[in-house]
């Protein structure tokens, strides 16, 4: 009966790991290694009647430390393991296999998910075992208890350093370089000058989006450095990178722990703490006046459109001014990073782009729901069910008006052009415009007209008012942005004489009414009108 148990057992192959510090004695007959190998194999052979059989590969570590896994036999253990070529793990010693209590958790339980089972010989260690295996659970109790120890022992560490003021180590900010020798960093005056001169900027430009432009126009760069051993780093300045910058106390010799303490660093300051004070007010102004700024939203083609000139997101998003109207756009998350120098596509209409695309997938795809008497009916949610289910990717080309379309379960890539036009100039009615003004007069005087309507209650909505006038909700919202055009804009429209205001072309008005801050659109309108000037003369 017992021979029968005995040839049924399942065959286990035993990988023998044996392992030396030095290589004191390497060159003897018979070696520490081989004391090792030759009491694992006695071992094994007495557990054969269990199914063990020692494998011939020898995983022998001569001359490494127990104190790291880096170490080529274990190494090529650890891969064979995978490989489902071994069944059980050997040694003699549990302190052959690591030092390291860490490590060592974390190979047991890489063993137990591989279904291999280990096995210290002078030790009665198994983990085929019950014993065996609450000996791996107390091991592993202490190994938790150790990383919580050291977690500990290292926030306390770091918390005596920031107080003295010492660098904790990792990549320096740009500006400053490591000082190995003295554990401290010290200032690079080159990174140094990009600091001081984007302090300056800011202040005299109190926008960091134009602090970045201005910064990647005369060619400087972020940090470059080495991760993981390959360059990274040197790329152009955002916006958010400027004002991370901005935002580091580190910049005038101090340094902030946890972001609630502030310590006087061992490090020379870049800048001076009333340059840095002024900055952060600014940045304090900048962010009260957020209710000005466009707010996040989800659009219809939310997560479906991307620029293609910058291959990257389109954003949905509105600015409602005056506290009354929304208007809605997508815009390049690029370009908005960056400068819209950068980008063809700047910011979009968002209606009048969804019902280009809706018009281009209605060509291309005969799904029910976009009929438009079935689409109009549907919630918005519905749309966007529709939407995400039957599109894929929509590319926006902006400077030929084209979109790139592909359908979910396709490769295949379909091209459409659209009409991104919003000339208004055929939509104002006569009676209403004075055919001998120049047209920005007309559009603006019809403008107050419509508001007019609305203060007054007469009209319910500027859509309203838009179907009144046979006119686009579209082209309506663009007429109603020149009413935020800034007051001294706005008057120079109504009241000059200069006759380059007919010179004007109505996609430059565009341009401006889409910048929220007055001081940006007469900076635009004042480059516009000296170009003009400098043309006609």
């Amino acid at each position: 009966m017992d021979e029968k148990l005995t040839q049924t057992k399942k065959p286990i192959p035993c990988a023998i790991y044996t392992r030396v510090s030095t290589n004191d004695g390497m060159e003897q007959e018979f070696t520490s290694l081989d004391a090792q190998r030759e009491a694992a194999e006695n071992y094994i052979a007495s557990q054969k009647s269990e199914g063990f059989f020692a494998l011939a590969d020898r995983y022998d570590d001569a001359g490494f430390s127990g104190a790291t896994t880096e170490r080529p036999a274990l190494q090529k253990l650890i891969t064979d393991i995978k490989g489902g070529k071994i069944g059980c793990v050997v040694v003699y010693k549990v302190d052959r296999l690591s030092r390291s209590l860490l490590d060592f958790s974390k190979l047991l339980e890489f063993f137990d998910q591989n279904n291999v089972a280990f096995i210290s010989v002078t030790q009665h260690f198994n983990t085929n075992s019950s014993m065996g295996r609450l000996t791996l659970n107390i091991l592993l109790s202490f190994a938790q208890f150790e990383r919580e120890i050291i977690s500990e022992r290292t926030r306390d560490k770091m918390g005596a350093a920031r107080k003295k003021g010492q660098w904790m180590g990792g990549r320096p900010a740009l500006g400053y370089n490591i000082d190995k020798e003295n554990h401290r960093i010290v200032i690079n005056e080159a990174e140094a000058r990009i600091i001081r001169e984007m302090f300056d900027l800011y202040l005299n430009k109190r926008s960091l989006l134009a602090v970045a432009i201005a910064l990647n126009h005369k060619g400087y760069r972020t940090k470059q450095h080495l991760r993981k051993g390959k360059p990274s780093g040197g790329l152009p300045f955002t916006a958010m990178g400027v004002k991370l910058v901005l935002r580091n106390m580190l910049y005038t010799g101090k340094i902030n722990y946890k972001g609630k303490q502030i310590y006087q660093g061992q490090h020379e300051a870049i800048i001076s703490e009333e340059i840095f004070n002024d900055a952060q007010q600014i940045l304090s102004e900048n962010r009260r006046e957020v209710k000005n700024k466009p707010q996040k939203n989800i659009g219809l083609l939310s997560q479906l459109i991307r620029c293609k000139h910058c291959d990257s997101a389109m954003i949905y998003s509105y600015t409602t001014k005056n506290h009354k109207w929304k208007y809605f756009y997508y815009y390049c998350s690029i370009a908005q990073k960056r400068g819209y120098a950068n980008c063809p596509t700047k910011t979009i209409n968002a209606q009048r782009l969804e019902n280009q695309i809706l018009i281009c997938l209605r060509e291309i795809c005969s799904n029910k729901n976009m009929l438009p008497e079935t689409w109009e009916n549907l919630t918005f949610a519905q749309q966007r069910e529709t939407m995400l289910a039957l599109v894929k990717i929509i590319l926006f080309e902006a400077e030929t008006s084209t979109v790139f379309v592909t359908l979910q379960g396709s490769t295949q890539v379909h091209e459409c052009k659209i009409d991104m036009e919003t000339s208004l100039i055929r939509a104002v009615p006569r009676a209403i415009a004075l055919q001998k003004e120049p047209k920005l007069r007309q559009f603006l005087i019809l403008a107050y007209q419509v508001q007019e309507l609305l203060d007054q209650g007469k009209a319910k909505s500027p859509k309203q008012v838009a179907q009144w006038l046979s006119m686009t909700r579209t082209k309506m919202y663009v007429l109603m942005n020149m009413t935020m055009l800034a007051p001294s804009i706005q008057e120079e429209i109504l009241f000059s004489n200069n006759n380059l205001i007919r010179l004007i072309p109505e996609y430059k008005m565009n341009q401006i009414t889409r910048e929220i801050s007055w001081h940006k659109q007469k900076q635009i309108w004042q480059q516009l009108t000296a170009g003009l000037a400098k043309q006609s003369s």
